[in-house]
């Protein structure tokens, strides 16, 4: 999956029109790029599911050809992240209550192992990682200007963090492509999950690894996962959004 990051780094360049007709700066991306840009976009809750992702719109925000635009597309659709329906465009995906339910399913197992990975290579520093990432989180937590956006990609993501520390790459990215369709998931039905709480459950959860006690670490993960996706009104979608796609891309 494209790497999501809060921006991407491209030089400045002129500005285009958008549909608007307001300056739009030239970024002269790769098509990599756009796919990261819009898939932090999503995680980051500016793109909310059911988002119609125009082509054209796109293709000034970048000021790229539509065939460029059409491939960070693709990248972005075998990430499931968005949606390409033939004859109506691409769309930010919309999570059935089926795939809710399977993507926290094979979320417990995958990070179940994950789990047992850490504890058996994890070294002094992967743990003060971690734990400053904590301290991030809390940071975030109690600073009332930060945006619930940001605070929730940060308890996202501890879980890749976790498992990039692992050294498999391959599951890493597996985690982060499914970290990411869980915020997607999130916001399409209406997740009322508790952020201090999380924050809490990572603490508790990195002092049982240190202890070296797996079973108790895997359950607190388990656990962990089990509330948050107890925390959602599944099968209460909410309904489409139509939005600017150049002002939400540049916000």
């Amino acid at each position: 999956m494209p790497r999501a990051s809060s921006k991407p780094s491209v030089p400045p360049a002129a500005a285009v029109p958008d549909e608007n007709g307001s300056a739009v700066t030239d970024k002269n991306s790769s098509i990599e790029s756009i796919a990261n840009d819009i898939a932090t976009a999503i995680v980051e809750k500016r793109l909310p599911p059911g988002t119609w992702l125009r082509e054209e719109a796109l293709g000034r925000v970048y000021s790229v050809s539509r065939t460029k635009v059409r491939a960070a597309l693709l990248m972005l659709s075998k990430d499931k992240l968005i949606e390409m329906i033939p004859d109506k465009g691409a769309f930010v995906s919309q999570p059935s209550v089926e795939e809710a339910r399977e993507v926290f399913a094979v979320r417990r197992i995958l990070e179940s192992e994950v789990v047992r990975l850490f504890i058996a290579c994890a070294k002094a520093r992967d743990y003060q990682a971690l734990e400053q990432h904590i301290k991030f989180e809390r940071t975030a937590l109690r600073q009332t200007t930060t945006m619930g956006t940001v605070r929730e990609k940060l308890l996202g993501d501890f879980h890749v963090a976790l498992a990039e520390a692992t050294g498999n790459r391959t599951l890493a990215e597996l985690v982060r492509e499914l970290v990411a369709r869980s915020s997607l998931i999130a916001m399409l039905y209406h997740s009322s999950n508790d952020p201090h709480c999380s924050s809490d459950e990572h603490a508790e959860f990195l002092r049982l690894c240190r202890k070296g006690d797996v079973e108790a670490a895997v359950k607190s993960m388990t656990e962990h996962l089990e509330r948050i996706e107890a925390s959602l009104e599944l099968g209460t979608e909410k309904p489409d959004r139509q939005l600017d796609l150049v002002k939400a891309l540049l916000a």
